[in-house]
């Protein structure tokens, strides 16, 4: 979980497989490691830990000065700084602790390929109509493409519910206080859902637009998904999801007479941040523009 962006190391997340009934929890590996912290002085301060664990060290300087520090140890989070202060020096201890979810997202990637799998991973902020959409393009192409679905939530499975109903394989995964899926998340979920070879994955992320964008899940694309309702500067307002993803599906474009909705200005804002972004104008309820969602999709997937 992150350090930084509000999710709770305390929570446990949790897999639910539709189909049998089953709920797991998802159990991160607490293999200890070791952190050498090299001071101002020159002095060598080397210390292990368990990976799980969200606690404090501190350690006595040979000048009889005393620093503490936390760490967060689990495998999945975006980089982040310690400091510490030392005589009014503050030190800072930059750390990659997105090394582990990085190594997953390469095993994940290897495991779809090696399956010829196309995993999109689909990222919005909450009630962007991500769900709806989905469920609509799985309604309209589960005779012409093989789609499995890992559906992310804190919290209940009504999402995977909707999912099921479709007649699509589906598993959900509950992250608690965790604000996204991550890697590891990801590679649980696949364990249960045990998609067909030559298939496609949809990855429905936790409604946020921010962390999603920073955890690789060992996807092929990312996918962003922008209603009418949000506002047309969400593009230049959260940068790094439109930055890091290849495709911006803008939803709810029925209800464009009735908000204050500028479209060019959002595909203009969105192609600032990312010149390369491909974009869809789509309403999941009167089936406006999924045409062109289905037909970029299926020549993707096949």
């Amino acid at each position: 979980m992150c350090v930084t962006c509000g999710c709770s190391d305390d929570a446990e997340p949790t897999i639910a497989n539709l189909e049998t009934g089953e709920v797991k929890g998802i159990h991160y590996s607490g293999d200890r490691h070791d952190h050498t912290h090299t001071l101002p002085n020159g002095s060598v301060i080397t210390h292990s830990h368990e990976r799980e664990s969200n606690h404090s060290h501190t350690h006595t300087l040979p000048d009889g000065s005393v620093i503490t520090h936390s760490h967060s140890h689990a495998p999945a989070t975006e980089p982040s700084q310690i400091h510490a202060k030392i005589h009014g020096t503050t030190l800072s201890l930059e750390q990659d602790i997105l090394a582990k979810n990085n190594l997953l997202a390469a095993q994940n990637r290897g495991w779809f390929k090696g399956r010829n799998i196309i995993a999109l991973n689909l990222m919005s902020s909450p009630g962007a109509g991500k769900t709806t959409l989905l469920t609509r393009t799985l309604n309209d192409l589960k005779h012409q493409l093989s789609i499995s679905v890992i559906e992310g939530d804190q919290e209940t499975t009504n999402d995977a519910k909707k999912i099921q109903e479709t007649g699509c394989k589906v598993v959900q995964i509950n992250t608690g206080t965790g604000c996204h899926l991550d890697a590891a998340m990801v590679e649980r979920g696949l364990e249960q859902l045990n998609p067909p070879l030559n298939s496609v994955v949809m990855i429905e992320n936790v409604g946020n637009l921010v962390c999603p964008a920073l955890f690789d899940l060992g996807e092929h694309l990312k996918a962003v998904i922008l209603s009418v309702t949000e506002g047309e500067d969400k593009p230049i307002k959260y940068p790094h999801i439109f930055q890091k993803s290849e495709v911006m599906i803008l939803t709810k474009i029925d209800l464009l007479p009735y908000v204050q909705f500028d479209v060019q200005r959002c595909i203009e804002y969105a192609q600032q941040v990312n010149p390369h972004i491909r974009i869809f104008q789509v309403s999941a309820l009167t089936g406006t523009g999924l045409d062109h969602w289905y037909e970029w999709l299926r020549q993707y997937a096949i």
